[in-house]
């Protein structure tokens, strides 16, 4: 009787322990259990330690609250261009309302998949092809709109919905590839045409450049030459009229050109002037009746003629003219001002 006794209390002592283990129930955090009693819902339990009535309430359900992602299967979809491409997509969500997710539908991630090709289709549907690649965006917009309205009352929050890939028919993939590739090499022989373009124009430009400075450093050349001849015939007409050269000291001038014209291999004929032959005369003359010369005080002296170096003297003003105008605008085009052309000197008077 007292084995019988002892096992009594032993089955009773574990009825108990069940119930108060059954009694007791811990939840975590960010999750919520639905409990039921009797078969009707009864209340939600928070995180952290709950009491229940055992045999009583029941736990229905055990809903996550966190933010989960779902990757849905690749759907075909037609293009308003009659083209089929697969679509996959991905779903971020999360659960708001325990009671409502329970309750309101069967399987609210079922439903959501579901609702996602719908929407995808119809708004797939409405786009040609190259609209549908490169409007992303805005079909992600339109997905997050329609499953938010209509998952508000699932007690579930769709957060986020991405087009994951767009995959077009194989064939599809080739023109467009070929496409692409004709776009790429028609944008290569342009810039190539733009570049050879481009260098054509500055090779020109250079070449400008080059011919203008070299006509004009030609040109200051040929008016310095000119100032400089200028120059030195007055200086030597000047000095011939300063020295009164006689007819004998002319005709010597020309006897010492001579060997000079003969010197050219290709000289088969020469042309002397006629003063040549009256100053040898007068050189014959002259050294047969040659005398000692009489001292420099004994000389007469003979009348100095003006000399006419009119046309040498415009001659020198002139390119001394050009090369002053030729000095301003030089100055003027580093200074970044066009100079005015000075005035014409006027003509000396005789």
């Amino acid at each position: 009787m007292q084995l019988f006794l002892y096992l009594v209390i032993g089955i009773v002592a574990l009825i108990v322990v069940i119930t108060l283990l059954r009694s007791v129930r811990q939840v975590p955090q960010q999750r919520n259990d639905v409990v039921e009693r009797l078969g009707k819902y009864h209340r939600t339990l928070q995180p952290g330690l709950n009491i229940l009535v055992p045999f009583v309430d029941a736990v229905r359900t055990k809903v996550d609250l966190r933010e989960q992602v779902v990757s849905f299967p690749p759907q075909p979809v037609i293009t308003s261009d009659n083209l089929v491409v697969s679509i996959d997509t991905v779903l971020y969500f999360k659960v708001v309302d325990p009671v409502k997710a329970t309750y309101e539908i069967a399987n609210f991630l079922q439903a959501i998949e579901q609702l996602t090709v719908t929407t995808l289709r119809n708004v797939i549907g409405s786009m040609d092809l190259e609209r549908a690649l490169t409007s992303r965006e805005e079909v992600n917009r339109h997905l997050s709109v329609v499953l938010d309205e209509t998952t508000g009352r699932w007690g579930v929050k769709v957060t986020r919905v991405e087009i994951k890939a767009i995959e077009p028919p194989p064939s599809i993939r080739d023109s467009m590839e070929k496409q692409m590739r004709a776009e790429r090499d028609r944008r290569a022989a342009i810039l190539t045409a733009e570049g050879v373009k481009q260098s054509q124009i500055l090779t020109a430009e250079g070449e400008k450049q080059a011919a203008v400075l070299r006509a004009d450093g030609d040109r200051q050349a040929r008016i310095l030459q000119a100032a400089g001849q200028a120059k030195a015939i007055e200086t030597v007409v000047g000095a011939i009229h300063a020295a009164d050269m006689d007819s004998t000291v002319m005709a010597y001038q020309y006897l010492q050109a001579l060997p000079m014209i003969a010197q050219g291999a290709s000289n088969k004929l020469w042309i002397i002037p006629a003063e040549l032959s009256k100053a040898l005369e007068g050189i014959s003359s002259a050294f047969g009746n040659l005398q000692p010369p009489a001292p420099p005080s004994e000389r007469k002296p003979r009348p100095v003629a003006t000399p006419d170096n009119s046309d040498a003297i415009e001659a020198a003003r002139a390119a001394a003219a050009a090369v002053a105008e030729i000095e301003a605008e030089t100055k003027a085009e580093t200074a970044g001002v066009i100079p005015l052309k000075p005035a014409a000197p006027e003509p000396p008077q005789q």
